[in-house]
């Protein structure tokens, strides 16, 4: 698959993983970090901000991934 259609695809894939996870770390944070202490919200608030990346990575490195030599050497 040439580089330009893996970062097509995987910007398609990006976009709709991350509105699930918005409407699921939404749900998590609504549902039961709303009863907790002001640290732990905060906390919890900064890593289900962040925590959207691990799973994309394997994506990014595979979209950023280099066409091979199309001459086979």
């Amino acid at each position: 698959m040439p580089r330009r259609l893996r970062k097509l695809v995987g910007t398609i894939v990006m976009i709709v993983f991350v509105m699930v996870y918005a409407l699921f770390a939404m749900a998590l944070a609504d549902s039961r970090v709303s009863q907790t202490s002001e640290l732990l919200r905060a906390l919890v608030y900064a890593v289900l901000g962040l925590a959207w990346v691990i799973p994309l990575l394997p994506l990014i490195r595979w979209m950023e991934r280099p066409d091979p030599d199309p001459a086979g050497s």
